[in-house]
C-alpha cells in the first residue's frame, strides 16, 4: 500500500503527526501494510465482503429506493489506541455511566436536580421518554441503564469529546465483533502478534450483567432476547447476540403473562422468564400501557415489572438520559451526584428553548450544526456551514415551531483515519463507540465501534448515511 500520496490535511489524524511522522502505535501496522500489493488488499476486502453476505451482516435502510438490506461497509485499516490512552477513556466513562443511572433514580423518585435547580423541570417533564407513570417504581439493584453506547469523537486537537449517550438500545456492537473475527481471518499471522485486547468477553459479560438483575429470589434466572422480528434492522445483531449468549431469541407473541409472571412457550409447555433484554422501546412494549396498536410487546408485560416479577435491560424510561437537550447537563449530574468534575468534556451545546440561546442559535445557522433531540441515525440535522440558503431557512421554521425539540452545537471538525478507497489510501473521518455494561460491575468492551464516513469530505458516519466500521484495536502497552 502507498502511503506516499497521503494528505494528513487540517484535522487531527489517528496515525500520522502534521509533519507526516507516524505514531508509535502505528509503525507495526504501517510496516505490515506498506509491502502489501493493493491488489492483494483489495482481494482481501472483497472476500470480506462477501464473507459478510453470506453470514448476513446487513443493515437496513428503510424508504430507499435502492433497496433496503445492505452489507454493513467494513474497512479493513483497523483504528489503534494505545493502552494508556484507553484507560483515560474507561475513567471518564465510568462516571458517566454511574451520574446517568444516578439521574435516573433522583428523577423517578426524589427529583432533587429538579429541586435544587440544576436542570428545569419542563426539560424533564417535556421529554418524549419520561415515564411519569413509572415515578416510584423500584428498579432492580437501582440499575436504569444496564448497555450503553456512548459515542465519542476527537477534535481537532486530538482531544475526546462525548457527543451523545445511547442509553435505551444502543445497537452496533455486532458489527464491533464480526469485524473482530474478519481481521483474524484476514491477517492470520501477523494479528496474534499486534498486543491487542480481546473482545470476545463481550457476550458473557452481557449474559452476568442480565443475570444480575434478575428478580429477588431467583437463583438460576432465564433471560431471552425480545426482538421486533426478522425486518428489523438489527435483527442481525439480535440473533447474534441471542446465540452467543445461549439464550432465546423471542418475539412479543412468543411470550405471554400469566398472575403477573412472563412465560416462554416452547414445546414442552411454559417456562418462566426472569429477565427480557428487550430491543424493542417503551412504546411498544405492553398495549394495555403504551401504544394500544402495538402487536410487538407482550400484554400485562408492565405489570409484571411494576410487581418486580420480571426485569428489563434497560429498565423503562431510560430515554430521558439520552434526549440530547438533556446531554448538555450530564456534566452537571457528574458535579451534582458524584462531587467529581468530568474527565471527558462535552461538546457545546445550545438549547433552543431557552429565549436566549435560540436567538443565538436564529442568528448563527449558517455556523452550526442543528440537531433534532431526539432522532438518530444522522436523521433531523442540518450541518450549516454545509447547507443550502433553502435547508438553513427549512431549519429555522422547525426550530421557531417547536423550539424544545432542537439543540445546536458547533461543527467539530472529527479525527481523520487512513481508511482504503478505490483512489488509494485517504483521510476519512471517524467517531468512537465504546459499549458500557453496567451490572454487579461496570465494564467497557475494549475498543467500540470505529464508524467511519466513507464518503470524501463526509463528517456524517452513520451506517444509513453512507458511512461504515473499523475493527478497533486496543493495545495492552503505552504509546
Amino acid at each position: 500500500m502507498d502511503f506516499s500520496s497521503y494528505e494528513v490535511g487540517d484535522f487531527f489524524d489517528e496515525m500520522f503527526e502534521e509533519d507526516g511522522t507516524i505514531r508509535p502505535h502505528y509503525q507495526g501496522i504501517y510496516e505490515r501494510l506498506k509491502d502489501l500489493p493493493p491488489a492483494e488488499m483489495l482481494q482481501k476486502q472483497k472476500a470480506v465482503d462477501r464473507a459478510f453476505l453470506r453470514q448476513g451482516v446487513t443493515f437496513t435502510v428503510y424508504n430507499d429506493e435502492q433497496g433496503t438490506e445492505r452489507i454493513f461497509p467494513f474497512d479493513l485499516f483497523p483504528r489503534i489506541i494505545p493502552g494508556d490512552e484507553w484507560e483515560t477513556l474507561e475513567r471518564g466513562l465510568t462516571p458517566r455511566i454511574t451520574a446517568l443511572n444516578l439521574f435516573l433514580k433522583d428523577i423517578y423518585s426524589e427529583q432533587r436536580i429538579i429541586k435544587e435547580d440544576i436542570i428545569p423541570r419542563s426539560y424533564i417533564e417535556s421529554a418524549p421518554y419520561f415515564r411519569p407513570e413509572f415515578m416510584h417504581v423500584p428498579v432492580p439493584k437501582d440499575i436504569y441503564i444496564h448497555i450503553c453506547g456512548t459515542d465519542l469523537i476527537r477534535d481537532q486537537n486530538g482531544e475526546y469529546l462525548v457527543l451523545e449517550d445511547n442509553a435505551r438500545s444502543p445497537s452496533g456492537v455486532s458489527y464491533l465483533l464480526e469485524n473482530r473475527e474478519a481481521m483474524k481471518k484476514v491477517f492470520p499471522h501477523f494479528f496474534p502478534n499486534t498486543g491487542t485486547r480481546s473482545v470476545d468477553r463481550y457476550t458473557e459479560d452481557l449474559l452476568e450483567t442480565l443475570k444480575y438483575i434478575a428478580p429477588e429470589g431467583v437463583d438460576d434466572p432465564t433471560a431471552v432476547l425480545l426482538t421486533p422480528g426478522v425486518y428489523n434492522s438489527a435483527y442481525f445483531e439480535h440473533s447474534l447476540l441471542a446465540r452467543r449468549m445461549g439464550i432465546e431469541i423471542v418475539e412479543g407473541s412468543d411470550l405471554v403473562v400469566e398472575n403477573s409472571f412472563v412465560y416462554m412457550r416452547t414445546t414442552e409447555g411454559l417456562k418462566r422468564v426472569d429477565v427480557i433484554y428487550r430491543r424493542i422501546d417503551d412504546d411498544f412494549l405492553d398495549p394495555d400501557v403504551f401504544r394500544e396498536d402495538s402487536l410487538l410487546g407482550v400484554r400485562g408485560l408492565v405489570d409484571a415489572y411494576r410487581k418486580g416479577n420480571v426485569s428489563l435491560a434497560n429498565s423503562i424510561g431510560t430515554g430521558v438520559a439520552d434526549d440530547k437537550l438533556i446531554y448538555k447537563y450530564v456534566p452537571d449530574m457528574i458535579r451534582f451526584y458524584m462531587s467529581e468534575e468530568p474527565l471527558l468534556a462535552s461538546v457545546d451545546t445550545y438549547v433552543a428553548d431557552d429565549p436566549k440561546e435560540r436567538s443565538y442559535i436564529l442568528d448563527n445557522l449558517a455556523n452550526l450544526v442543528v440537531k433534532s433531540t431526539n432522532e438518530a441515525g444522522g436523521y433531523g440535522m442540518l450541518i450549516g456551514p454545509h447547507s443550502t440558503r433553502s435547508e438553513i431557512e427549512t431549519f429555522r421554521d422547525l426550530i421557531n415551531a417547536n423550539p424544545r425539540n432542537f439543540i445546536a452545537q458547533p461543527p467539530i471538525s472529527l479525527s481523520r483515519h487512513p481508511t482504503i478507497t478505490e483512489e488509494g489510501i485517504q483521510g476519512r473521518h471517524v467517531d468512537l463507540r465504546p459499549y458500557i455494561l453496567c451490572g454487579k460491575k461496570i465494564s467497557i468492551l475494549p475498543g467500540g465501534l470505529t464508524r467511519v464516513a466513507l464518503r470524501k469530505g463526509s463528517l456524517v458516519v452513520n451506517s444509513s448515511q453512507g458511512g461504515g466500521s473499523k475493527d478497533t484495536w486496543v493495545l495492552y502497552g503505552e504509546s
